[in-house]
């Protein structure tokens, strides 16, 4: 770790400090700041950056909690589920197939309503091995009550930890949270973060208290009961009010980090890039924004009306914010790091959210679908200058539909 100077994130708030640090070491200070009761920890890459730095700062006397290491991802998922239940704020990762191995722990969580926060440090589902960067781990969750992000930056990575535990334990939502890290390109790249103060983050965040729903001697309640047909129903329509509720609470969260931190400004959902008279734009989640980016710069040096649109929460769905940007555009193509075999279109996950969401829009643009990056395979530029050039194709016949996969070899 390397100090590079201290700064202040916003007028008269308490200096921060300016480090060098990855992604996985972001989270560790993040956990750091936001006083974590009960850690769990099983190691499996790309994931396990975190647990090294925690352990470091548990060892240096800078982090003070249980620090519990389990003999298998699904037991490391049921410590901090049952730490949670007791009042604890918890935290756990996985990735890839560890990720999978925990899927009884992670399906029952949501209807639990126990908000720990979690990182999937993003791989590839085995076999065959492979350990680049995936989206479908993670994925496996989006329809059971999992509150997702995907993260970008080092940077973003300590926000977000520290908002996703505002929003997942504010009680209109008590639902859990993972942060999404694409493995490599994030976990392990070192950037520059700003580290902010203990004292302000206290004023942020509020110790966790989950209320009457606490497991105690003293208070005798049921959890996980045998519902059956009897009360299932109700037990899912609880957890769809609370996600409905979420997109307000993140925009609450959202807005009081920005106002006290000077970061995370602007829509939760979405973030725009060169897009104010865009013709055709990217969409696409996670690290794979930086190249896109640098693309669009270029294409727009040569006259090109080109912007990026990047999606930021996945579940709750920022579906108001998508459909309002992307009605404005002519042809928008969306980038999957992941696959769904056999979906309509033969399209990403990502793809048919889109299309679904500009189904109601007033105004629906072409929109295209790609398969880029599997494996962790990189997205060169010549991989983004031919999604946009399919995308403005696309546009110019006026004929959406089509996926293609890119940088495969023939």
């Amino acid at each position: 770790m390397a100090v590079a100077k201290t700064s202040k994130t916003a007028a008269n708030v308490p200096q921060s400090q300016e480090e060098l640090i990855s992604g996985s070491e972001a989270v560790a200070q993040a956990l750091r700041l936001a006083d974590v009761d009960v850690i769990s920890a099983y190691p499996i890459r790309p994931y396990d950056t975190v647990m090294q730095y925690v352990s470091k700062l548990i060892a240096d006397g800078r982090l003070d909690c249980e620090f519990i290491v389990a003999e298998s991802e699904h037991s490391q998922f049921e410590i901090v589920k049952h730490a949670c239940s007791v009042g604890a704020r918890a935290f756990c990762g996985s990735s890839g197939v560890g990720w999978m191995y925990a899927m009884e722990c992670l399906a029952v969580t949501p209807s639990l309503r126990l908000p720990y926060l979690a990182i999937c440090g993003n791989r590839a589902l085995d076999d065959p091995g492979a350990f680049g960067t995936e989206h479908n781990d993670a994925m496996c969750v989006r329809d059971l009550g999992w509150m997702l992000y995907w993260v970008e930056t080092a940077q973003e990575a300590l926000d977000m930890t520290l908002i996703g535990y505002r929003a997942a334990e504010d009680q209109r939502l008590s639902l859990p949270c993972a942060l999404c890290l694409d493995g490599a390109f994030l976990t392990h790249s070192a950037q520059i973060v700003s580290v902010p103060p203990q004292d302000l983050v206290n004023s942020y965040l509020p110790r966790f208290d989950l209320g009457d729903r606490v497991l105690h001697p003293d208070n005798p309640i049921s959890i996980a009961p045998q519902a059956n047909e009897d009360w299932l129903m109700e037990i899912r329509k609880q957890m769809d009010a609370a996600m409905r509720r979420a997109p307000e609470v993140i925009r609450e969260a959202h807005g009081e980090f920005h106002r006290a931190f000077g970061r995370q400004g602007g829509s939760p959902f979405i973030e725009e890039y060169m897009t104010d008279d865009a013709e055709t734009v990217l969409v696409g989640m996670g690290t794979m924004a930086s190249p896109v980016r640098v693309m669009v710069r270029k294409l727009r040096a040569q006259g090109e009306k080109v912007g990026f649109v990047r999606v930021k929460w996945f579940r709750p769905f920022g579906t108001d914010e998508i459909r309002t940007s992307l009605q404005r555009f002519k042809a928008v193509g969306v980038v999957d790091r992941d696959f769904s075999l056999g979906a309509a279109d033969m399209g990403g996950v990502l793809y048919n959210d889109v299309r679904a969401t500009m189904y109601d829009a007033q105004r629906r643009p072409v929109i295209s679908g790609f398969i880029a990056g599997l494996g962790g395979r990189e997205i060169e530029e010549k991989d983004v200058l031919e999604m946009f050039r399919r995308t403005q194709q696309a546009g110019a016949d006026g004929r959406g539909g089509e996926v293609t996969w890119i940088g495969v070899r023939e």
